[in-house]
């Protein structure tokens, strides 16, 4: 096996003259765009249609960091900000009436539809 020992720009971060990286995080992306409430409102219905909780407490936790963080959340619904961080992590599974409270904090709130499969 023949390795060129010729250094290569690969996994290198291109920067402009003002220090700043020619892109941004994806993170930083995200965060910025769920702060238009339709596009957190079709990221919310997406993760929830995807079928796993988990992926829709993951984007429920990055649609809070997008409306202000989990402090602010907290004044606003009158729930614990350790109970938010509970319900928000991994292992969490609110219960309806606090997912319920913490959605109308954000703007949004719980709808049923008929699936594609029943229709």
């Amino acid at each position: 096996m023949v390795t060129s020992k010729r250094l290569k720009n690969i996994g290198v971060t291109m920067y402009r003259q003002d220090g700043t990286p020619l892109t941004e995080s994806y993170r930083d992306w995200l965060i910025e765009s769920l702060k238009d409430p339709k596009e957190a409102a079709g990221y919310l219905t997406a993760c929830l249609e995807d079928g796993d909780p988990d992926v829709f407490l993951l984007a429920l936790r990055d649609v809070a960091e997008a409306f202000g963080g989990i402090a602010k959340l907290s004044k606003k619904t009158r729930l614990n900000r350790e109970n938010l961080y509970r319900m928000l992590s991994k292992r969490g599974n609110p219960e309806l009436y606090s997912l319920d409270k913490l959605l109308h904090a954000l703007g949004f709130c719980l709808s049923v539809q008929v699936s594609k499969k029943a229709a």
